[in-house]
């Protein structure tokens, strides 16, 4: 991709397109401090201008202004001047001590120093760190700028008005406009196609949301002072008016009082966890209080969570830490769900990806299966409520992808009235059209919810027509209630068998059902939506597809040459059930080593057809089979690039007969086919032709898997769902 080149005045155009946005959408959140620094911006030189954004744009807030060059700006000492005289730009105080002399390289304060008079008590030898560590200790600060070039370093003066329009713009906090760059540069994708509205109802909900993204965005340094510090900023302050500040602020204090949990002030910690509030911040309270030996508290405190909880999640939590701890249950819910599941015996070669094992499992005993987990979910809410989420002014900027109602809760009270009517459409059975007509008009149009290449719409139209209409209703309604809180959890794949859905939730050994996967698990069962844990047992399955498969090819790079001949042979029980074969026309001469190998020529393939016209019959001959090959990663991965050209995925779990044989029929010189055919007397007539090729190497997969087969121990006794 190549980039594009900024104009000259780039950066000042956009500091001025922010302001004018915020001015515009945000006149009466701004206070007077901020109107000033707008109208003392516009007094500015054209000069000054550029010169403050370019200081705001660099890391840090000292600058050595011999430094300073700029194609845009034609006086760099007199705009500088400009800066210090309105009170932009200030000379060096003592605060700035440690970032001056960290600006320095090593051997200006080397001379620093010894200017000093400091030679004979620093090394050479030490690193920087150590330098700048002594000047701090050591040195006066006036002295330090008297000997180091202080007078030719400035500082930024109070950048607070620019962060807080720059806050009101992107929704974070932020120092810089390097949005603006990655956006014109091509890196960053904005939201051009919507309408903007504004972020913030009034400015006490804006100044403490500020406040508390402010705490956020510090504490990610985990250091004592500036932890210190957020805990100050947070219990002192601003009121928070709506969920979002409360949100907020809360997190804060969740992180911060963790901080100071871990070092040992417990006291400060539940402080903090008290007036944070969340339902993250309860937890932690209750745990802190009972491992403090306060029992009467954390049940005070459970027995609240568990009549008045925040969330699903929330009331999951209590009941199942109450019954723990004051119940005399010895084990979780969770761990009390997982062992109820269904074992369902998957081959081993879905380690990694044991979904599409289940998957496969559930197909051949005849059922129909989506993946659907997240996905199934978030398309429908964001299809059903598009011109809720993305056409009514719910977008704050083109840098947002999610609409804020959906951050701050206000989703649900701002569109009541439109939510319960499609809710009630699809109670009725029209919820499928409102879908397709977003489809039709609103195809591709990127957004924060769902991703349009993962729609699957014969999965949306089994959720809609075939579960319960007031179950569904009721999910989504929840979703409109607290979206942050039901955008994951869900069930990884969707079952249909005989007109009956059910979601299934899969877990391999040593897998553990999170708090979020049972709170969906309990709300779909609620809504009358059958639900089930799938227990993976891996071990070798016969009744698993395995599809033998070699290629010929006019080289072997496989991103540069490709496919002239595929051979496939499917297995099941250690029988050969089908088999499938094409010449493919490679689009390019076949060169004359290969024509000798395989005895393919130019003629054979010229009316042959190309990939992608039997790219649809392969992918439909593979199923759910397992991908095998003799040195499988040769043929995988130049059929995964020629599915890449066509811009389709291609993933399925490998075995490769090559190195199965090394491991279980160990002691050969050789393990290419050729040579293994003739140990064990496989026929083997037209080597290099792909379907005579793939049916020896499924000879050797039956000879694989008759000693996996006998590795295998007994299947576990089957736990009724």
């Amino acid at each position: 991709m190549t980039l594009s080149v900024l104009p000259t005045y780039y950066y000042r155009d956009h500091f001025v397109e922010m302001m004018q946005f915020a001015e515009r959408t945000y006149g009466e959140i701004l206070t007077e401090e901020h109107r000033a620094f707008v109208a003392c911006f516009h007094g500015l030189s054209h000069d000054a201008q550029c010169l403050l954004i370019r200081m705001v744009n660099r890391r840090g807030a000292i600058f050595n202004r011999a430094l300073f060059r700029y194609a845009e700006i034609s006086d760099i000492q007199a705009a500088t001047d400009a800066l210090m005289d309105c009170g932009h730009v200030r000379a060096l105080a003592s605060q700035d001590y440690s970032a001056f002399v960290a600006c320095l390289t090593k051997v200006a304060l080397l001379d620093g120093a010894r200017a000093a008079g400091f030679g004979s008590e620093v090394r050479a030898s030490w690193s920087k760190p150590v330098l700048v560590d002594f000047f701090v200790a050591r040195i006066p600060f006036d002295a330090a700028v008297e000997h180091c070039g202080g007078e030719s370093f400035v500082a930024l003066a109070d950048t607070r008005p620019i962060e807080f329009l720059l806050y009101l713009y992107f929704g974070k906090t932020a120092e810089n406009l390097k949005n603006f760059a990655l956006r014109d540069l091509g890196v960053l994708r904005t939201n051009r196609e919507t309408s903007f509205g504004a972020r913030f109802a009034d400015a006490k909900e804006a100044h403490a949301c500020f406040h508390y993204s402010q705490v956020l965005d510090r504490i990610e340094i985990r250091s004592a002072e500036i932890c210190e510090k957020a805990a100050v900023d947070i219990l002192e302050g601003p009121e928070r008016t709506t969920e979002y500040a409360v949100d907020l602020a809360g997190r804060a204090a969740c992180q911060v009082g963790q901080f100071f949990e871990r070092q040992g002030d417990k006291d400060l910690a539940e402080r903090l966890y008290r007036f944070g509030g969340s339902a993250e911040c309860r937890e932690r309270l209750v745990r802190l209080l009972h491992a403090r030996g306060d029992k009467s508290a954390t049940e005070d405190l459970l027995r609240r969570m568990i009549d008045d909880p925040e969330s699903d999640d929330e009331h999951l939590f209590a009941a199942d830490f109450y019954a723990r701890k004051f119940g005399g249950r010895r084990t979780g819910l969770c761990t009390d769900l997982l062992r109820t599941g269904r074992t369902i015996t998957v081959d081993d070669t879905h380690r990694g990806n044991p979904e599409a094992g289940v998957a496969g499992v559930l197909r051949r005993q005849g059922g129909q299966v989506f993946f659907a987990e997240n996905t199934l979910w978030l398309s429908l809410f964001g299809l059903l409520f598009w011109d809720e989420l993305f056409e009514s002014g719910q977008m704050t900027s083109g840098f947002d992808w999610i609409p804020h109602c959906l951050r701050d809760r206000t989703f649900r009270k701002r569109f009541a009235t439109q939510i319960d009517a499609k809710l009630m459409a699809l109670g009725s059975g029209r919820g499928m059209p409102i879908v397709l007509r977003t489809v039709a008009a609103r195809w591709g149009r990127l957004n924060g919810i769902f991703s349009w290449d993962h729609v699957q719409m014969a999965a949306l139209r089994v959720l809609i027509e075939g579960t319960s209409a007031s179950g569904l209703a009721e999910i989504l309604r929840t979703m409109c209630d607290d979206f942050r809180g039901m955008r994951d959890g869900f069930p990884d794949l969707m079952h249909v068998r005989d007109g009956k859905v059910t979601f299934v939730e899969v877990k391999a050994e040593g897998d553990a059902i999170r708090r979020n996967q049972l709170a969906r698990l309990r709300q779909l069962a609620h809504a009358g939506i059958p639900t089930e844990i799938g227990r993976v047992d891996y071990r070798f399955d016969p009744e698993q597809d395995y599809v033998i498969v070699d290629i010929e090819t006019t080289g072997a790079w496989s991103s540069g040459d490709r496919i002239i001949e595929i051979g496939a042979v499917k297995v099941q029980n250690h029988e050969v059930v089908d088999e499938w074969h094409s010449l493919v026309n490679p689009q390019r001469s076949i060169p004359a080593r290969i024509v000798q190998l395989t005895g393919i020529t130019n003629e054979m393939v010229r009316d042959a057809p190309v990939f992608s016209e039997i790219a649809d019959r392969f992918m439909t001959f593979m199923g759910d089979g397992i991908f095998v090959a003799h040195n499988v990663n040769f043929d995988y991965g130049f059929l995964s690039y020629e599915y890449e050209r066509l811009e389709r995925r291609f993933r399925f779990p490998k075995l490769c007969t090559c190195a199965g044989m090394r491991r279980r029929y160990p002691g050969h010189k050789s393990y290419g086919l050729g040579k293994l055919c003739a140990i064990y007397g496989i026929e083997l007539e037209d080597h290099h032709r792909a379907l005579c090729d793939a049916r020896a190497a499924a000879r050797l997969l039956n000879l694989i898997n008759r000693k996996r087969a006998e590795e295998t121990p007994a299947p576990p006794v089957e736990v009724a769902a």
